[in-house]
């Protein structure tokens, strides 16, 4: 028999390894601008010289589970443009908002004693490229994070995953195809409820896996069944919003920006232009603030099998003052091109194809991803209109709010992995980049892992969609 003084020693033994295990204080809380007391969206929220944090929703709400041995440590909310707010861990309320303040940075003041550094919009960018070398990772590293993928139409949510992943990269030097890998560690939602019913799909998928060549309108609906649509759906899935093509292609403006014909390749000015708008304050540091708009060549991605060509890019980059590092990237592509502008009226009623958001953090002197936003329209609900004997539910399928679908992917990263020999342990375990196949879902490893808030109005839909997706598993 077991004393009772052993039994004891046990509990307290086994309470005290699962505290040291999944022991995490929650930081939560709305950041706010001070002059208006709107939220502001996309702040960061991080433990001081860590990389463990996250950012603030569209509403600007967060939630940040703090490890027990960072507890004495400093939280940080930073956002562009504005003042810097810190505060001991300890001290932190969950009740008290956090407000910031606007800061901006005189763009004469800076300019006129800055020769002879450059300054054009063009010139900052083109150094900030031969930058890259020195600011971006020169060594193989792993980071560890937080994937949402959404895919709605303009009604409702018909798929979502959730997803943590860990990426492994050898360098912004290499080939991104040969090394850089992608595993899906985690799933902890997983629904889908779309109506498969795409021809176009169907036409791309037997066009790239067969030798006969077919168009849309060469193909009836009612000769496709349901099977051969969910195989060319799944095919799609992956090949248009699968992980690997996210880091591995073009978008990824940075890290493949010596692939061949990147964006911000060699001919990055035939592409772009980029003009100086102002001089901004991050965390204390100074940063350009540069618009981007098109130039005499238009944009394309070179995606197989898709018409992904005639586009004009646009938005806004943010690079550090003081070294030139990328910051913060916002890049939008419009439809420019007769065909494309057509092509995007029709097939997704917008002229925005592609909208990437991409911030970076600094560790131990580079530049790393932190967070990735990805919207792109996607065919999924867009099969031929018969033209006579069409039921009620087809007549559905047509219907403009029913129609039209679009996929958002975020990925927050919250660890950095620089350990060699852990970094050659990874790199022996089998990778599996496939987001949308099912995993058992795991409440421990959940309920101490850093994830993205949704905004409000998301969280209401998601939860629509989480009952639904229950009713068609009864």
């Amino acid at each position: 028999m077991m004393s009772k003084k052993l039994k004891q020693l046990i509990v307290v033994i086994t309470i005290l390894l699962a505290g040291t295990t999944y022991a995490q204080k929650e930081l939560k809380n709305t950041v706010l601008d001070s002059s208006d007391s709107f939220p502001i969206a996309s702040a960061s929220v991080y433990i001081k010289n860590t990389t463990i944090g996250t950012v603030t929703n569209i509403d600007g709400n967060f939630v940040l589970q703090v490890p027990q041995k960072h507890e004495n440590d400093t939280l940080v909310v930073s956002s562009i443009g504005y003042s810097t707010f810190r505060i001991p861990i300890q001290e932190f309320n969950n009740e008290i908002e956090v407000f910031l303040t606007e800061e901006q940075a005189s763009l004469d003041e800076v300019v006129l004693v800055a020769e002879p550094r450059p300054t054009t919009g063009n010139e900052i960018v083109l150094k900030a490229i031969r930058k890259l070398q020195h600011n971006l990772p020169d060594s193989s590293y792993i980071q560890k994070g937080f994937l949402r993928h959404k895919e709605r139409n303009k009604t409702e949510f018909k798929w979502l995953i959730e997803s943590a992943i860990t990426v492994y990269d050898s360098s912004y030097t290499s080939s991104s195809a040969q090394n850089l890998k992608i595993n899906v560690d985690q799933v902890r939602k997983s629904y889908d409820l779309r109506d498969v019913d795409s021809i176009f799909s169907y036409a791309a998928y037997k066009n790239q896996n067969s030798t006969r060549k077919l168009k849309p309108k060469d193909i009836s609906r009612r000769s496709v069944n349901k099977e051969q649509l969910i195989t060319a759906i799944k095919w799609n899935d992956n090949r248009v919003n699968g992980l690997e093509n996210l880091f591995q292609g073009k978008l990824n403006l940075l890290r493949n920006v010596k692939n061949n014909k990147a964006l911000f390749g060699e001919d990055i000015l035939d592409k772009h232009q980029f003009e100086l708008d102002t001089i901004l304050v991050d965390n204390e540091r100074k940063l350009y603030k540069i618009k981007i708009s098109g130039s005499k060549d238009f944009v394309g991605l070179g995606t197989k099998g898709i018409f992904n060509e005639g586009f004009e890019a646009e938005g806004w980059l943010y690079i550090y003052y003081d070294n030139y590092a990328f910051k913060k990237i916002e890049y939008n592509l419009v439809a420019a091109s007769d065909a494309q502008k057509v092509r995007s009226k029709r097939l997704f009623d917008t002229q925005i194809n592609h909208k990437l958001v991409i911030t970076y953090m600094e560790y131990q002197g580079k530049m790393y991803p932190n967070y990735i936003y990805y919207e792109t329209p996607k065919l999924v609900n867009v099969g031929l209109k018969p033209t006579r004997g069409i039921t009620k539910e087809e007549e559905e399928r047509y219907n403009k709010e029913e129609r039209y679908y679009y996929t958002v992917q975020e990925i927050l990263f919250s660890e950095i992995i620089l350990d060699k020999d852990e970094i050659s342990a990874s790199k022996q375990e089998k990778w599996d980049p496939d987001i949308f196949a099912p995993k058992p879902y795991d409440k421990d490893f959940w309920s101490s892992y850093n994830v993205l808030l949704e905004s409000e109005e998301d969280e209401q839909l998601i939860l629509d969609l989480s009952k639904r997706a229950s009713l068609y598993k009864d």
